[in-house]
């Protein structure tokens, strides 16, 4: 059985401490709560408040806006991607840490640093709800957002409020601005937001915080930590080739960028192309790197992990990893591991409670209950893209996960009946990847499991590259460009009629120009069709829904998690 010798550190300067509230386990196991509030948010002086005209102070709605319009002005182009993960002027963070007063505070932090291809969002939650559980202040800085910027800090499992991101950011904001010049100008957005999350996890003065890396690995901004305690690199495959290299090697090469010099690391297994790659690296820093396997679901005591999909007992088993070691390394080893029992109680209540929006997400629409249901998943590249399919195709084929959710059965639908199901696909992915190699992967795992897509919808993302959004639903762009839209679904026609045997031929003979709610020209097609904006696709879907009340239509939203994220804005208002 496993055993936990938990201590808390002494916290690094005085501060008053509440009396520890002892958290008491099945296992007989105690520990001690650190301080819910450490840091003194007195001490931040905010130079900048926003005024409204006339000089009274903005509304806290105002405020939070005109803070998002400051962060929108560190985005220095219209592409999610960023030169700055090339290397670009890559010395600069260490100007910025040094005005921020951060090089000294960093060194303090108790460090998990994570890199990936797929996964490490899952990784990273699943050892934040790990270490929560057992009694450690936690912070959690992952990307992208889905909704709101603050999701991307999490303080003890929850996104970090409004008050102190504001004051925090103004802060961080407010002195970068005052000391930065043509010779260190103002960080980029990603930059900036990494800045942002040492200043509030060194103020918050958390136990543990927890960083994932936000692209590639090796000149990413979290890679600024000298000296983690622990590194991990979930499932690595193809993405962002454009930046990280076109092979497997070239992008395991950049991901261990993070490991440092005898620092101790874990990967998962790996393709032998990477796995060579990831060991060289580890080799020539003195890296004890181990591979972790995936977590032996036996080993949950008849529970079930919290995200889903069978993708992810091979994330929960790199997070368990990461926590035994960080573990270890900081005092509070696991004593008597016996990997045939079970995990100990806190490390089960974390991997079984652990949350992560837009990952194998399921939402029955609140206008059309029981009609329609949105899977939500932001899988973007052919292996997660298959994984994806694979978890939609055995959630639809068992309905039973609706109980989970506290669906209720129509009333005057029969006790005894069974609805038909529908499922369609709603996609968009950014124009740099290659539909060619995702949209395959999908369709066919889909089929092999039985699952064959009534219609597909392609529509554009509301959320634009250069502009932060908050949960107020931007306008739509009248003008909107539609290419990559018409682009994906002809690659979607001509895979569909080639499966069904027939030659690749000009799809839009098969297609018709209708107009949709706005007035605007799209294409509709057999077995797909192209709306201009979402809450277009969305309306649609519930008007369907609304008209065949025996068929309960089941949305897979995929390809982007901008897109799963304004699915989520409109779905959930």
């Amino acid at each position: 059985m496993w055993f936990l010798a938990l201590k808390f550190l002494n916290p690094p300067i005085p501060i008053p401490i509440p009396i520890p509230i002892p958290i008491s386990s099945s296992l007989g196991l105690h520990f001690s709560t650190p301080p819910l509030i450490s840091p003194i948010l007195s001490s931040i002086q905010i130079k900048n408040i926003p005024m409204a005209k006339g000089g009274s102070m903005e509304s806290a709605a105002d405020r939070y806006q005109s803070t998002l319009d400051a962060l929108s002005s560190l985005i220095t182009k219209k592409s999610r991607a960023d030169k700055s993960n090339k290397g670009d002027r890559y010395d600069l963070l260490f100007d910025y840490l040094k005005i921020l007063e951060l090089d000294e505070a960093i060194s303090q932090l108790k460090i998990i640093h994570v890199a990936g291809t797929k996964g490490k969002g899952s990784t990273c939650t699943f050892a934040e709800s790990i270490l929560h559980n057992c009694g450690f202040r936690t912070g959690l800085f992952t990307s992208p957002h889905l909704i709101d910027v603050r999701e991307r800090f999490r303080l003890d499992g929850l996104e970090i409020s409004e008050e102190k991101f504001l004051e925090y950011f103004w802060w961080c904001y407010d002195r970068l601005k005052e000391e930065t010049n043509d010779d260190v100008p103002m960080p980029t957005y990603f930059r900036f937001l990494a800045l942002l999350a040492f200043k509030i996890f060194a103020a918050e003065q958390v136990d543990v915080a927890i960083l994932e890396v936000g692209l590639g690995g090796r000149f990413d901004a979290t890679n600024v930590v000298e000296k983690p305690i622990v590194c991990g690199i979930s499932s690595l495959g193809y993405d962002h080739m454009e930046i990280l290299g076109n092979t497997l090697g070239e992008i395991a090469g950049e991901k261990a960028g993070i490991f440092k010099h005898e620092i101790p690391a874990f990967t998962v297994p790996q393709p032998d192309e990477a796995m060579h790659v990831l060991e060289e690296k580890a080799s020539k820093l003195n890296v004890n790197l181990q591979v972790a396997h995936p977590l032996n679901v036996n080993l949950l005591n008849g529970l079930k992990l919290a995200l889903e999909g069978e993708h992810q007992y091979l994330n929960a088993g790199l997070a368990v990893a990461l926590c035994s070691t960080w573990l270890q390394r900081t005092g509070h080893p696991i004593i008597n591991f016996n990997q045939t029992g079970p995990l100990p109680e806190p490390f089960i209540k974390g991997l079984t409670t652990a949350s992560l929006q837009g990952r194998a997400q399921i939402v029955p629409d609140i206008e059309s209950p029981g009609n329609l249901v949105f899977y939500l998943d932001g899988a973007h590249s052919p292996e997660s893209m298959e994984a994806c399919a694979r978890w939609f195709s055995l959630c639809t084929r068992d309905d039973n996960h609706l109980s989970n959710l506290n669906y209720q059965p129509q009333q005057h639908m029969d006790e005894g009946s069974k609805k038909d199901t529908a499922q369609i696909l709603l996609f968009n992915c950014m124009s740099v990847r290659d539909p060619q190699l995702l949209l395959p992967r999908l369709m066919r795992t889909c089929a092999s499991h039985g699952v064959c897509f009534k219609k597909a919808l392609f529509v554009p993302n509301i959320s634009v590259y250069h502009k932060v959004g908050s949960q107020a639903l931007p306008t739509i762009d009248p003008q909107v460009d539609l290419s990559w839209q018409f682009a994906l679904q002809r690659a979607w026609e001509s895979l569909m009629q080639s499966d069904k045997g027939g030659e690749p031929s000009n799809t839009d003979q098969a297609c018709e120009e209708v107009k949709d709610d706005t007035g605007m020209s799209v294409m509709s097609c057999k077995n797909s069709s192209i709306f201009s904006s979402l809450p277009s696709a969305i309306k649609w879907l519930r008007d369907t829904a609304q008209k065949d009340r025996f068929v309960r239509f089941q949305v897979l939203v995929t390809g982007s998690l901008h897109l799963v994220g304004d699915v989520l804005r409109l779905i959930k208002k």
